[in-house]
């Protein structure tokens, strides 16, 4: 009880100080889902999630928040465009914190569309969840009328696949989809959906080798997911008659970052963009680990500014702010004119 209680003390004090004050945007609200890359504090602190342990959240807020970064991730910088604080993670409006002011975040670290290795709610899961607040008024219907979903998922469902083929890819966009258009349902205007990451440019699956380190194999699975996913969205677009689902390219962001180009690398703002800045001392050891007499099982670079991911799959801070400066135009189409809500304005 000792311990539940000085944890729950601890994650309303990193909530009132990673939640910073802004001056405009109040009225719009932002309802977050997915996994690791737009957790915000879901996550609770058990053995395999290191995202409320040393050195998480050095840069920022300076002690570990339930974020899978040394600092911000998209979600934050997403809140920031909006002109509204970082919603409050639903782990938080569970605990008692009263600030539901600025929309929710559902997303918990290693979730997906389906259920995945990690365990935790999936989307549908996350959704149930949005649907009960809203049967409950602590969402109105003029709460959601003004408000932005983010959906970062997929990537989690793969690892968790045993084959990982076009008719796994075709599943999962299948279900991602059914998840897009029941938020829009739940009177939810606009929602970006992130197209998964280039997976073999990650730390952990890299290999030194010309023209480029990643690899090629695992590349070609993400853009097949993508071009699928594309055609998903623009379906649900003409559905729609507007500008309400958009997609943030991650792929191609990431890639931009890292300088990539035609499968060659050229010179990136970052030192080594597929070099983790905290990462295991020896093998089967990760950023955060520690031994049986609390001796760190890692190492941390000097400045987390300069490397792109922060450890074998998150991107640092620096890393989230590259990525959100390529896909900030596709949010700017989220506001352009489009047909007023209606939810028989999609088949379910």
């Amino acid at each position: 009880m000792e311990k539940k209680v000085s944890f729950t003390l601890a994650f309303f004090l990193c909530v009132l100080i990673v939640i910073p004050e802004v001056g405009h945007g109040a009225d719009t609200k932002l309802f977050v889902f997915g996994d690791s890359y737009a957790d915000t504090g879901n996550t609770p602190p058990v053995d395999g999630f290191q995202c409320w342990e040393e050195p998480y959240g050095i840069t920022f807020p300076g002690k570990p928040s339930g974020r899978f970064s040394d600092g911000r991730v998209l979600t934050d910088f997403i809140a920031e465009y909006l002109g509204i604080r970082s919603p409050v993670p639903y782990r938080g409006w569970k605990l008692g914190l009263n600030l539901q002011n600025y929309g929710m975040n559902f997303a918990y670290g290693g979730t997906g569309v389906f259920n995945t290795i990690n365990g935790g709610p999936n989307m549908t899961s996350q959704i149930n969840d949005f649907q009960q607040l809203i049967q409950q008024r602590v969402f109105t219907k003029r709460d959601l009328s003004s408000s932005v979903a983010h959906v970062s998922a997929a990537g989690n469902d793969y690892g968790a696949l045993s084959v990982g083929g076009q008719k796994d890819i075709e599943s999962v966009i299948s279900e991602l989809v059914l998840n897009l258009k029941r938020i829009y349902s739940l009177g939810v205007p606009r929602i970006s959906v992130v197209a998964v990451p280039p997976f073999g440019c990650m730390p952990q699956d890299v290999v030194p080798i010309q023209p480029s380190p990643c690899n090629e194999s695992d590349n070609s699975f993400a853009r097949l997911h993508n071009q699928l996913l594309k055609k998903a969205v623009e379906k649900l677009n003409t559905e729609t008659g507007g500008s309400t689902f958009v997609i943030l390219d991650l792929y191609s962001a990431f890639m931009y970052a890292f300088n990539v180009h035609n499968n060659r690398p050229g010179k990136s703002s970052f030192v080594n963009p597929w070099e983790e800045c905290c990462k295991g001392r020896r093998s089967g050891s990760s950023c955060g680990d520690v031994d049986e007499d609390g001796r760190k099982e890692y190492v941390v670079c000097e400045d987390p500014k300069h490397s792109f991911f922060w450890d074998a799959i998150h991107p640092s801070q620096q890393g989230w702010l590259a990525v959100f400066s390529i896909v900030k135009p596709s949010l700017n189409t989220l506001f352009l004119p489009h047909a007023p809500f209606t939810s028989a304005s999609v088949t379910l």
